[in-house]
């Protein structure tokens, strides 16, 4: 009896806690993002720093020439996309929009582009141009 109260207590304990589980945390606060470089390090420097692939090299600034004069916005949301030999966010599902941006204009910076960090109203273009992109790319195949 004492066994069938502890498992009926333990089960009690765990089904109270599952709403609690199942809330999914909100969007990390810009002040939470990591930085570009941050981003760049954990993330992007697996290719970008060696040009596997074909990736443009950190700082090359002739292998990024073409693609900064796409434009910020544009780069941003096709490497989002994915292009090129690059899968979607540089194959991280989980790298917020935000901070996948930010390591874009930090590595264009490094080529000798003026790009900004991003802020809400380039993020929002960013994010108008990646709906385009995968219209376009789902057009094609």
């Amino acid at each position: 009896m004492l066994t069938r109260t502890k498992t009926i207590i333990a089960s009690l304990a765990l089904w109270s806690a599952i709403p609690g589980l199942l809330q999914v945390a909100p969007p990390a606060a810009a002040a939470d993002a990591r930085s570009g470089d941050q981003v760049y390090q954990q993330v992007c420097a697996a290719c970008h720093a060696t040009g596997v692939a074909d990736a443009p090299k950190y700082g090359d600034g002739a292998a990024w020439e073409t693609r900064i004069a796409e434009g910020q916005e544009i780069l941003t949301a096709h490497g989002w996309v994915g292009m090129r030999g690059m899968p979607p966010r540089g194959g991280r599902p989980d790298l917020p929009l935000q901070e996948f941006a930010a390591a874009v204009a930090y590595m264009a910076r490094s080529a000798g582009a003026d790009w900004q960090p991003p802020n809400p109203g380039m993020l929002a273009r960013v994010r108008e141009e990646i709906e385009a992109r995968k219209t376009e790319v789902a057009r094609k195949q």
